[in-house]
């Protein structure tokens, strides 16, 4: 086996994503090699090539949506072998970055892909599950404590309890959408473009609303569908200022406002906001992901409870990202998952 292998690399001083080479990993207790089939793109992706964010590995190797084939486990992981299919939530770290042919993971956060499931529908999913998971879930003060519906037993706790999410046809929009549905909540509503809307009542909203309508119109289109029902828990998986002054609006005291990125409002009225730092990098997270990954993502998944994004594949492999990150950035991208299979590059 070769012992270098094909990577997408972002250099320090241009920014600039370029093919590269690399050495391949080994993988070390607790951990396996993965052979990446699929990588989906993210924001953060395009967001930190454009930013001035210092960079603590250079060049240095994105890529958080991670699906492929164990290729070698390390010592002490006795559950999984070579050739399992698997996905994970790649880190800030180059030998555990998605834009590579091969990658590490921890195999206490990694999870087997069902058979109904294929790559670049699980490449879809680790990231936007970990961040709806975490803001939804987590003990506060890093998530909103709501109970977590993993097994068939714990589904339908809040039960007719309304729940809003803002940007509901992103991708961790459309995972706070499933959640909230295994966890009973009723009706559920979401701001998106309403060329989705088919979409995402197939995921469980019940109302989709035009996420260009004013703070006005929006908050009597919520009164309405709630019936004036106080909404204790507002999801905005978008979190620029608009959205997160509108959740603020929504929630009713003694409820959450969840954020996906820092907060520009303040808690007021007894309405707290919760912001959330999503995936592996906050050690807040690490014991409800294990919990999440570990135990029960393969079975929601099979089960078809939790369903993957809609996804376009990139030509090219790794070398068609970064067009993909730019149509991502210029806002070309709305419902779809941006997939590329790095073993294809050219």
């Amino acid at each position: 086996m070769a012992q270098t292998q094909i990577a997408l690399l972002l250099e320090k001083g241009s920014r600039k994503l370029v093919i590269g080479y690399v050495n391949k990993y080994k993988p070390g207790a607790g951990e396996i090699l993965i052979k990446i089939q699929a990588v989906a793109l993210n924001p953060v992706d395009w967001k930190i090539q454009k930013s001035e964010v210092v960079l603590e590995h250079t060049p240095a190797i994105p890529g958080l949506d991670i699906a492929g084939d164990v290729e070698e486990v390390g010592e002490d992981v006795s559950e999984f072998r070579k050739g399992d299919r698997v996905l994970c939530q790649g880190q800030y770290a180059n030998n555990k970055g998605g834009f590579q042919q091969y990658t590490l993971s921890l195999a206490a956060t990694t999870a087997k892909i069902p058979p109904n499931v294929s790559y670049d529908e699980a490449a879809s999913i680790p990231a936007a599950l970990s961040t709806a998971y975490v803001g939804l879930h987590n003990r506060p003060p890093h998530g909103a404590g709501l109970s977590a519906p993993l097994t068939p037993t714990k589904e339908g706790k809040y039960t007719g309890e309304p729940l809003v999410v803002l940007g509901g046809g992103g991708s961790v929009g459309q995972l706070a959408i499933q959640l909230a549905r295994l966890s009973g909540f009723s009706p559920i509503i979401t701001t998106a473009s309403l060329k989705h809307t088919e979409f995402l009542e197939s995921l469980g909203a019940t109302h989709i609303l035009d996420r260009n309508l004013s703070l006005e119109a929006l908050k009597a289109q919520v009164d309405k569908a709630t019936a004036g029902k106080p909404i204790k828990i507002v999801y905005d998986a978008i979190s620029l200022e608009a959205t997160q002054k509108a959740g603020l609006a929504l929630v009713a005291p003694g409820g959450k406002l969840i954020l996906v990125l820092p907060p520009l409002v303040k808690s007021e009225d007894n309405k707290t906001v919760v912001p959330i730092v999503a995936g592996l990098r906050a050690a807040s997270n690490i014991e409800i992901l294990e919990s999440l990954y570990h135990d029960k993502a393969s079975s929601l998944l099979e089960r078809g409870v939790i369903k993957p994004n809609r996804v376009e594949v990139l030509p090219d492999g790794l070398a068609g990202i970064p067009d993909g990150l730019k149509r991502m950035a210029d806002g070309l991208v709305s419902g779809v998952k941006l997939v590329a299979h790095p073993q294809e590059t050219i």
